[in-house]
């Protein structure tokens, strides 16, 4: 599913993504069928793929695969301030050893942000506001993160400009390469028109 900003994927909260699917989700016809149950995590404030499971046996292997770190997560950002083309960030974050790689796929000039740059980013870990640390460590946060961005470079009103853009695995159960693409809001595509057109392998 494409998880929308402003909610919480699972928690206490009574509006949780993990509390609406069983009303918006067709149930498994399958013998395991259970309740959909999200198989991982994305931040409060960032929209994107996330992938859900509708049988017991499905919910337990998802849940394993990322466990093994067997599924790629690619997401896409704006980020604030000149910075490299590419690079490689690895920090400790909770206290556990963090790393992000990432690729500049296109940069604008901004008389507001000196540069904002359309950003791919790959976690090879998955640590709490991962990429949002990370991009806030090397002086390029992410445009409209209030909690890790620059005090006088925090916009208001557009949220926070991070995409969980793509998930690459093999199924387990078909063994079939499966490589799932969501295209971000059109907030990113005002700043970066036609992303489509962008190399997003790079």
């Amino acid at each position: 599913m494409n998880k929308p900003a402003g909610i919480l994927v699972s928690g206490n909260s009574f509006k949780t993504i993990d509390n609406a699917l069983e009303q918006n989700i067709v149930k498994s016809t399958l013998a395991d069928a259970t309740k959909p149950r999200p198989t991982h995590r994305l931040d409060y404030p960032t929209t994107g793929l996330l992938l859900i499971g509708k049988t017991s046996a499905s919910i337990l292997a998802l849940n394993k695969l990322f466990e093994n770190k067997k599924i790629t997560k690619t997401y896409l950002a704006v980020t604030i301030g000149k910075m490299p083309v590419k690079g490689i960030i690895s920090t400790i974050v909770d206290n556990k050893e963090a790393l992000s790689k990432y690729n500049v796929i296109k940069s604008v000039a901004s008389k507001r942000f000196s540069y904002l740059n359309l950003v791919k980013l790959k976690p090879e870990t998955g640590r709490k506001h991962q990429l949002r640390v990370h991009l806030s460590s090397i002086g390029n946060p992410i445009l409209g993160d209030a909690q890790y961005g620059l005090e006088d470079k925090i916009i208001k009103g557009k949220g926070l400009y991070l995409h969980a853009y793509s998930l690459d695995f093999i199924h387990p159960f078909t063994n079939k390469k499966m490589s799932l693409k969501k295209v971000p809001h059109k907030k990113f595509t005002k700043l970066f028109p036609a992303p489509l057109d962008y190399d997003f392998s790079v």
